[in-house]
């Protein structure tokens, strides 16, 4: 008996979730012939990929997209690498972190299917060899580690690398959870391009706080964003990215809210999708 309720349930949040993506499709379809969305990968594709990995960027690439999301985290030696977790515990099964290894430790490490982390300059070498990419770099800053000395270095140098070689076509920014290296990076690079990631719903105190730094992008959760807040704030000049979207009806729903950029775990499920079901949909 439990299993025949689980399954009934089962099928009827299918039947909901596919008739909410229907209304929404029919809805954005009515108020606009072409809506328009920039998808970009969140770690190269976290559900799609080996997160955060050279080879994630590549297929990314290959499947036709050409927006990222990735993180930067600083080793014991100053080297800057591409890892999102604060530990090594779920990409490597074992201890340790960043932050309390040197290069060539980590360098000697693999993911479960033998991947490396990258560094930076890796990284930076594919997608500076590519015209016309979109890239979140997403400062990774908390923790006792980033004292304000080696947080400055840090900011410095990852500024100064992503801008060395960028294509004047390609869109570098600089993001982060952490309010300390947005206030450095506005007030010792002015043009720098800044969005704050918020891990909640896009309202008003966010685009106050978004205000205070100087910055015009906001990256919120989907969860509690309403499509009123997010006209709120394109009418105030805010260009919003919404997250995280896991999901085909997530990426929808991003459509459904008119958010400007939808960060998915399954981009390029998104980009499939879009190409077959929603030809409508232009992915920018």
């Amino acid at each position: 008996m439990n299993r025949l309720k689980l399954k009934q349930k089962l099928f009827n949040n299918f039947r909901v979730s596919t008739a909410f993506a229907i209304l929404l499709l029919c809805s954005a379809t009515l108020s606009a012939q072409q809506a328009e969305i920039k998808v970009f990968a969140h770690r190269g594709g976290k559900m799609e990929f080996a997160e955060n990995t050279l080879q994630a960027f590549q297929e990314v690439y290959k499947k036709g997209l050409r927006g990222y999301e990735t993180d930067v985290r600083l080793t014991k030696d100053k080297h800057l690498v591409i890892f999102h977790d604060d530990n090594f515990k779920r990409i490597f099964g074992v201890e340790g972190s960043v932050e309390e290894s040197t290069l060539e430790e980590i360098k000697a490490l693999r993911t479960k299917d033998g991947y490396q982390i990258p560094t930076l300059d890796e990284a930076l070498e594919f997608f500076n060899s590519k015209p016309w990419l979109y890239i979140e770099f997403e400062m990774k800053t908390t923790g006792s580690f980033y004292t304000e000395k080696v947080l400055e270095e840090y900011c410095d140098e990852l500024y100064e690398k992503i801008h060395a070689h960028k294509p004047p076509t390609s869109d570098y920014l600089m993001t982060s959870f952490d309010s300390r290296p947005l206030k450095y990076l506005r007030s010792k690079y002015p043009s720098v391009d800044l969005l704050l990631i918020k891990g909640e719903g896009l309202s008003e105190k966010v685009l106050e706080e978004a205000k205070a730094l100087g910055i015009n992008r906001v990256g919120c959760k989907i969860e509690g964003t309403t499509r009123a807040m997010v006209r709120t704030a394109k009418k105030q000049g805010f260009i919003i990215s919404l997250w995280p979207g896991s999901s085909i009806d997530d990426f929808i729903l991003a459509i459904g809210l008119e958010s400007d950029y939808a960060c998915s775990d399954v981009p390029v499920a998104v980009y499939e999708w879009v190409k077959e079901n929603a030809p409508w949909i232009t992915l920018k």
